[in-house]
């Protein structure tokens, strides 16, 4: 009897000698972690990114980062005119030599499929013809849509790993629907590649998450509320909590113009040569990676909201989808698989 006392003190001394290990252990973790936070930002693809890591050595991969994304943009922005794209839109092929312009042709092919055509980065013409180019807008009427039209499709290109050549004569491609989330694809790939394995990489509101935060508890994304006139991260509509995951917002809110009183939204269809018109105000979406995240929520906002609850099913995507019922008042569909993990604000 008493062995067995002293036995079951013995255990209970090594399990409280355990339980404040752990404590301690998770104490020191967060110390840690607080005092090791670094963060940059910068300007890039026309807006600004932010970016925040836990590192021990507190090392500013600022300089890496910026010329990291430099490059980046000698391959895929239109507003460059000696990019990579930039010629191939004005020639007939390409052959590409920054390690840019396959991954993004690839990622496209597949998404546009997925979509049905919704996501297209073909629709150049229309982009260019409605003003959302480097151009400004002409008059627009209907055989102007119908020629643009006619040099929009994904099966006008062939590209193998080096080279993308055109089946059609005024074919363009533009990648501004999916360059931002694989800009931070890039650039998060370059901090795991340095070791660091938690951080939160946001350029233009494309975000990518890994590990946690300083606080030693996943990342917090806000989406903004989908209103004209307020500044990005102002007016939230919801907080969603992510980790090892990446999201992608698109909306027609930010990204306008008003010409003769008609308001045109950036968002064009590839399907239909119009600016969409419809309940739909942002698609948020949740993906392993941010140009995945991108391009879908994009062409979220081509479909419309039934078609995208049906696309986000069955490709097993996490949505966010905020919308103006029949009264028009704003509603909110969260996928139900992330319900646990985000925090809807009134």
């Amino acid at each position: 009897m008493i062995n067995n006392r002293i036995k079951n003190a013995i255990y209970t001394v090594v399990l409280l000698v355990a339980i404040f290990a752990v404590y301690q252990c998770r104490n020191q973790e967060k110390t840690d972690t607080k005092t090791n936070l670094v963060a940059v930002t910068g300007k890039t693809m026309g807006t600004y990114y932010n970016i925040k890591y836990l590192d021990s050595l507190e090392r500013n991969f600022k300089p890496i980062i910026d010329s990291t994304l430099e490059v980046f943009n000698e391959s895929l922005s239109t507003y460059i005119q000696d990019s990579e794209i930039s010629v191939f839109n004005r020639q007939d092929s390409l052959n590409f030599d920054l390690p840019y312009f396959y991954p993004v042709l690839k990622r496209s092919e597949i998404i546009h499929r997925k979509t049905n055509g919704a996501f297209d980065p073909t629709v150049m013409p229309l982009v260019s013809l409605w003003g959302f180019g480097p151009d400004e807008m002409a008059n627009v009427d209907s055989a102007d849509i119908e020629k643009a039209l006619d040099r929009v499709g994904f099966d006008m290109i062939r590209y193998t790993e080096n080279y993308v050549v055109k089946e059609k004569e005024g074919v363009e491609l533009d990648f501004s629907a999916i360059a931002k989330g694989y800009g931070v694809d890039v650039i998060s790939e370059l901090l795991i590649n340095e070791g660091i394995n938690n951080f939160l990489v946001e350029i233009g509101g494309e975000v990518r998450c890994k590990g946690i935060n300083h606080e030693g508890e996943p990342w917090a994304v806000g989406i903004d509320r989908p209103m004209e006139n307020v500044e990005q991260g102002k007016n939230m509509s919801a907080i969603v909590k992510l980790k090892d995951k990446a999201l992608a917002t698109s909306g027609n809110y930010r990204n306008f113009y008003v010409k003769d009183g008609i308001k045109y939204a950036h968002t064009i269809s590839p399907i239909t040569g119009y600016p969409v018109f419809h309940q739909l105000l942002s698609a948020s979406v949740i993906a392993d990676e941010c140009m995945t995240a991108d391009a879908y929520a994009t062409a979220f906002m081509v479909s419309g909201l039934e078609k995208s609850k049906e696309i986000a099913e069955r490709e097993n995507l996490q949505v966010i989808l905020i919308y103006n019922d029949q009264e028009g008042k704003y509603k909110t569909y969260v996928s139900p698989s992330l319900e646990k993990n985000i925090k809807l604000i009134d």
